[in-house]
């Protein structure tokens, strides 16, 4: 049952509210067993859940927003905390910071304990492909916007997703690199069964036929149904696909990482290997997170307009905490492609950059 009161239960228990309160707070010393156990028995009919916040602030809402992330060992999730929180706290609003790895139980179990401490809005950023497990919550009173994620087919209605087009993103990063002539190419990632990972597949694989190359002839590695994201470890995931796939007999020439982070282990990778990363190897990654400006090779990668998004997803939701449900919106927000240092031509590998002509790099180049 939802939205069941203190007095409500008290009213079911014949006992007074603070005697609930009591019970609450393990205050029962004092107090008869059978009295205990009526109490307990009717909060557990009720699925009564106590607003904490509610009690600590007297008021039936807090200005706090919850950010459900797959995990922060990826800086890009660290850095959409870092911007969103700003944008809340202009706006008198604080932001606390879950860690799901996708996992839809840890999800519902993140989204009760906000809605219980009086929370309003969530931001959920897992990208799953259903967000039936949430719908629950949804139906509760809490507001959410996807983030990351293209709406879906059985959607709830209010929903609103906030995403960089994915597959435009990593159509970008393939074409790149078969313009400069790579012709065996590689796509490494953790489980594709996310909306995000799946749209940046189909990308990858777009490229590769509008240019005349067969996709069944690329690489995607570990494979379409490894079930791990790789979320905490995209680097050593990344790293494990360069040694693997550079000893075999058909090595690649390039890789299209899932991110910056899995694009910095393929690198180390291919140095494991015996190669160099933009010269005998290009790489692109995908975010453009801090450190991929500041690694050796800086990385070419896909930025994502992270201020841009974040104050979409802001507006977004404190629009559904404001005001009656409104209804769902699907904004998809254009990537752009960053030319570094980790890609160079695929028959002149090695050239050294110079000043002008064939082989020159140009750092930071968007396209």
């Amino acid at each position: 049952m939802s939205g069941v009161t203190i007095h409500q239960v008290a009213e079911a228990a014949g006992v007074s509210a603070s005697t609930v309160s009591n019970v609450l707070n393990g205050r029962t010393d004092r107090m008869q067993a059978a009295t205990l156990a009526r109490v307990e028995q009717v909060i557990e009919q009720l699925s009564y859940r106590p607003n904490r916040a509610a009690r600590m602030l007297r008021t039936g809402r807090i200005k706090v927003i919850g950010l459900i992330v797959p995990s922060v060992a990826n800086p890009f999730w660290g850095a959409l905390a870092r911007e969103l929180e700003a944008i809340a706290l202009a706006e008198g609003y604080h932001v606390l910071l879950c860690n799901s790895e996708r996992d839809p139980a840890r999800e519902l179990k993140y989204g009760e304990e906000l809605l219980a401490d009086g929370v309003s809005g969530v931001v959920l950023c897992s990208s799953l492909p259903s967000l039936d497990h949430v719908t629950p919550l949804l139906s509760r009173g809490l507001k959410m916007v996807a983030f990351d994620r293209t709406a879906q087919a059985g959607d709830p209605p209010s929903l609103a997703s906030i995403s960089v087009d994915n597959a435009m993103g990593a159509e970008l990063a393939t074409r790149h690199l078969i313009e400069l002539g790579h012709r065996r190419l590689a796509f490494v990632s953790g489980s594709v069964n996310s909306v995000n990972r799946r749209e940046r597949l189909r990308g990858f694989r777009a490229a590769l036929e509008s240019a005349g190359l067969d996709p069944a002839d690329a690489i995607v590695w570990p494979g379409a149904d490894t079930a791990e994201f790789g979320d905490k470890d995209a680097a050593e995931l990344g790293r494990n696909a360069a040694r693997e796939l550079l000893g075999g007999p058909r090595p690649p020439t390039a890789f299209v990482a899932i991110n910056d982070m899995c694009a910095i282990g393929i690198c180390r990778g291919a140095k494991d290997a015996g190669r160099s990363a933009g010269q005998d190897v290009s790489v692109v990654g995908f975010d453009d997170i801090l450190l991929a400006d500041l690694f050796e090779p800086p990385l070419t990668t896909v930025r994502q307009p992270l201020p841009e998004m974040a104050a979409e997803t802001f507006q977004q939701l404190r629009a559904r905490i404001d005001s009656a449900p409104a209804a769902g919106r699907s904004l998809l927000i254009r990537p752009r492609l960053v030319v570094r240092e980790s890609t160079a031509p695929a028959d002149v590998a090695a050239t050294v950059p110079g000043p002008s002509g064939a082989g020159q790099r140009v750092a930071g180049r968007t396209a």
